[in-house]
């Protein structure tokens, strides 16, 4: 695959939004930067107002929805804001202005909205696995499990990573730094590029323990092979 030019990836931020699910592929996007200065990274939200996202972090977004900035990745974080966002029809309808050449990416219960939306079925993805107290406890469902409720026809995935062409889903929270460094590899970047990457940032024996964990899906694949 030929490297892509400038290659930038908006990061959506929302109230109660994971703080690591945004920030790992960001820091990733962050880091390669230094070895190509074309990458951008670049927060975006409904509107240009302070973001609370969850534990009290808050931040500023670089663009709103209104600004339609270019990109060629749009990546939706987890989080207990989620829930809201499921049902956020101007969220809804952002994604779905974007250019069919704009990868559409999440992390962890980020899915959850593409799979509202209806834009899993057919498709495989991933969520998160691990439950928390309540999600463990009878009154609760492991988010895995509530991705197969909300989009009954998506195939679900335990993979790290889910790429399923224009859509990329990441499992748990954790893994939005597999997830950036995935997205530097459907740039165009080469495994020495992103091995390297990860060197700096001392993840070396985490990226080639999950390296080869991605599940590529393609419909038509799938089928002939059925």
């Amino acid at each position: 695959m030929a490297r892509m030019q400038g290659f930038r990836l908006g990061v959506y931020v929302f109230k109660e939004a994971e703080v690591v699910d945004y920030a790992a592929p960001y820091g990733v996007f962050s880091v390669a930067k230094r070895f190509d200065p074309e990458l951008e990274v670049f927060l975006i939200a409904e509107s240009m107002r302070p973001v609370h996202t969850q534990a009290g972090f808050t931040v500023l977004p670089n663009y709103s929805f209104s600004d339609t900035p270019a990109m060629d990745a749009f990546l939706i974080p987890g989080g207990f804001g989620t829930r809201q966002e499921m049902n956020n029809g101007n969220l809804h309808r952002y994604v779905r202005t974007l250019p069919n050449t704009c990868l559409l990416t999440s992390v962890c219960t980020g899915s959850w909205i593409y799979a509202r939306m209806g834009l899993l079925d057919g498709l495989a993805a991933t969520n998160r696995k691990e439950p928390d107290r309540l999600e463990a406890s009878h009154l609760g469902k492991t988010p895995i499990d509530r991705l197969a409720e909300i989009a009954p026809a998506c195939q679900v995935s335990r993979a790290r990573v889910v790429d399923a062409g224009r859509i990329v889903t990441g499992g748990g929270i954790a893994s939005g730094m597999e997830v950036g460094f995935h997205l530097l590899r459907r740039a165009g970047y080469d495994e020495e590029f992103i091995a390297e990457v990860a060197r700096v940032m001392e993840y070396t024996k985490a990226y080639q323990q999950y390296q080869h964990d991605i599940d590529y899906f393609r419909p038509a694949l799938n089928r002939a092979t059925a």
